[in-house]
Parts: structure tokens; C-alpha cells; sequence
């Protein structure tokens, strides 16, 4: 009888074939990370593989002596019985999905993916498979997100209108990933851009893989009589009510993130703006990818698993959720590098379509 391709154990996803393991959540001899956000890339494993882009990245989270391989994406590394290779997940720069091809069968597992087009990150390639496992963050038919440029055109008017009215814009997004796509995206000849302290590292390693974005400094690095109701602030989410805001003076406060769509998280966040742009497939990109990819077996992990798998599975699809350590961010963990976090509660979650805010 054949070896399955994977299977889940205690310490996270594992190809016996190859005796690796994909993003687990407790320390193992051979560890594949598809990105580095810390519910996937975590400290104490003995080896790490992931894509070249994402080298730099996994170094500032997880130490720059890390014992750390490192493939182009589409290249092939045979380990142990498994053929490896890496592929763009388009979630944050060099973010990748993991391809695994043994005795003539393919798995993919995306850890977390978009289809959106990202200045900033390289773009989602669907990858023909077997079984693939997906992401669901945003798995609910009301998760339906609208063209980024709109979004971002939405963001400079904001600022314009706080600029015309004395007050400073403060947006908050999450540390890696978000925050430098809305820095590749915004136009900064509107002002000046000032960025929270946990944002400087992650950015500077994105201008260092040659991402255009404007100039931009941090916040204690601003000069004496700055202007701030001119400037726009990109902070961590962590900072929304603390006292390193006092030194702006009157603020307007925004955040941008898929969970915006749900008008009570901004009402819990006690936001002015609240602008819905997410680094995770919606409900329909993750159809498309399903679709694209002709697995004949997909295993769904974390947000909505339960939901998108019974979908597929009426669609005649062999399909089950699959029970993870991939739940996203805490609120505690937002000040360093958090991906679009899941709901703190599952009172966040819309219970009707009327709850989330229509996005198509």
C-alpha cells in the first residue's frame, strides 16, 4: 500500500516519504516554512528550508543563526524519497507554497496565499496537484474583496481630508507584509510618511530586495516642529490606544485589513476608518484556486475550515478541514509581524451576510 503524501501529527503536517515537515508548531529535525509569520515560522527546529526571498525575513524572526537552506522558487530539491519545490504564494514577499511529488502523486499545501496583485510581493501561481491543502481565513461567501487600487485611492483621500482638517492620519497594519504593501501602493508625494518602530526593520529588508516605496522615516526620527496633521503614520495595530499616539496630537485612526469588512471589529477597535484590504484569498479566489489547481482531495486548514469544506464537498469534491496551530495572530503579538488576524472571538465572525460590509 502506498504512503500517504502527508499526514497530520502532534508537532504539524509531515511527509513521511520525505521526513520533513511543513510550518510545524513544535521543534522538529527537518522544517519547510512557507513564510514568517510567527504561527508559521517558529523557533527550536534543527534545519530550515524555504524560498531565498524569504530567507532575510525568517532571520529577523527567528535569529540570524538559524541552520537555513534556501531554494529559488520553482526549483527542485530531492529530499530523502520526495521531490521539493517552492512556488509564490503572493501572501507577503517571498511567501511560498510547498509542492511535494512522490511515486508519481502531488501535494500542495499554500500555508497562506492571495490572489490579488501586490507591488511588493511576488505573484500567486496555482500549481496542479492531488491534494492540496489550503488557507480559509476569509472562507465565507461575504468575504468578496474589491480591486486594491480602489482601496488605496480611498486611503489618500482620507489623508487629504485629515491633512485640510488638522488632524493626523495614523493607519495601522500589520508589520510584515501589510504595512509595505500599502507603502509600495500609497502616493507619497501627498506628505510626509513616518512608521512605527517595528515597522523599520521589515521595511528596510523589503527596499533591500529592490521594492519601490517612498521615502519614509521613523517616528522617533522625525525633526523638531514637525508637522504632523500633514504626515501620514503607518503603526502596528498593538499601538491603537496607547500613549505613543499623545505625541501626534488630535489623530484620526485607521486600520487596513481584510477583518475590516465586519463593521464590529472597527467599532471594538474604536477606528474612525476602517479599509478592507487583505493579504488572503477571498471566498472566490479560493474557489479559483481549487479549481486551477484539479486536486481531486483538498484538506482545508484554519478561519473557516468546517464551512469552505462542506462547500467542496456538495460540489462532489473529496474534501475535510483539517484541525491546525494556524490560527493567525493575537492581539499580543500584532506589535512584531502578524498576518490578517483571525476573529478574538467567534463573536466576530458575521453571523449574516448583513454584518460584513459588502465588498463587491
Amino acid at each position: 500500500m502506498d504512503s500517504p503524501l502527508l499526514t497530520l501529527t502532534e508537532r504539524g503536517l509531515h511527509c513521511p516519504a520525505g521526513d520533513f515537515y511543513i510550518d510545524p508548531w513544535r521543534p522538529v529535525r527537518q522544517a519547510i516554512i512557507t513564510h514568517a509569520h510567527s504561527d508559521h515560522a517558529r523557533i527550536g527546529s534543527q534545519r530550515y528550508l524555504s524560498s531565498k526571498p524569504n530567507a532575510d525575513f525568517l532571520k529577523l524572526r527567528l535569529g540570524p543563526t538559524i541552520d537555513l537552506q534556501t531554494l529559488r522558487f520553482d526549483e527542485t530539491l530531492r529530499v530523502k524519497d520526495a521531490l521539493v519545490s517552492l512556488h509564490p504564494a503572493g501572501h507577503i514577499r517571498g511567501s511560498c507554497q510547498v509542492r511535494i511529488e512522490h511515486q508519481g502523486r502531488v501535494a500542495v499545501v499554500t500555508g497562506d496565499f492571495k490572489r490579488d496583485s501586490d507591488p511588493t510581493c511576488e505573484a500567486f501561481e496555482p500549481v496542479a496537484c492531488d491534494l492540496l491543502v489550503t488557507e480559509s481565513t476569509f472562507g465565507l461567501p461575504v468575504f468578496r474583496w474589491r480591486d486594491a487600487s480602489t482601496v488605496i485611492a480611498e486611503i489618500e483621500t482620507w489623508w487629504r481630508r485629515n491633512q485640510a482638517q488638522g488632524r493626523t492620519s495614523v493607519l495601522f497594519a500589520y508589520a510584515l507584509g501589510k504595512a509595505q504593501r500599502l507603502l509600495g501602493s500609497i502616493d507619497g508625494s501627498i506628505g510626509p510618511i513616518f512608521l512605527h518602530g517595528a515597522l523599520v526593520n521589515p521595511t528596510e529588508l523589503y527596499r533591500q530586495q529592490g521594492c519601490v516605496m517612498p521615502n519614509c522615516r521613523p517616528v522617533t526620527e522625525a525633526p523638531a516642529g514637525t508637522r504632523w496633521h500633514d504626515a501620514l503614520v503607518v503603526a502596528v495595530p498593538s499601538a491603537a490606544g496607547s500613549p505613543w499616539l499623545r505625541r501626534f496630537g488630535e489623530v484620526s485612526t485607521a486600520m487596513a485589513s481584510g477583518w475590516m469588512a465586519i463593521r464590529g471589529n472597527r467599532r471594538r477597535r474604536a477606528l474612525d476608518r476602517g479599509f478592507v484590504l487583505s493579504d488572503h484569498a477571498d471566498w472566490d479566489g479560493l474557489l479559483q484556486t481549487v479549481r486551477e489547481c484539479g486536486a481531486s482531495q483538498v484538506w482545508v486548514t484554519h478561519g473557516f475550515a468546517p464551512i469552505l469544506a462542506r462547500y467542496l464537498t456538495d460540489q462532489g469534491i473529496d474534501a475535510a478541514p483539517l484541525v491546525t496551530a494556524f490560527q493567525g495572530e493575537s492581539a499580543a503579538d500584532e506589535a512584531d509581524a502578524s498576518s490578517d488576524a483571525p476573529p478574538a472571538t467567534s463573536s466576530d465572525a458575521p453571523s449574516t451576510a448583513a454584518d460584513a460590509e459588502p465588498t463587491s
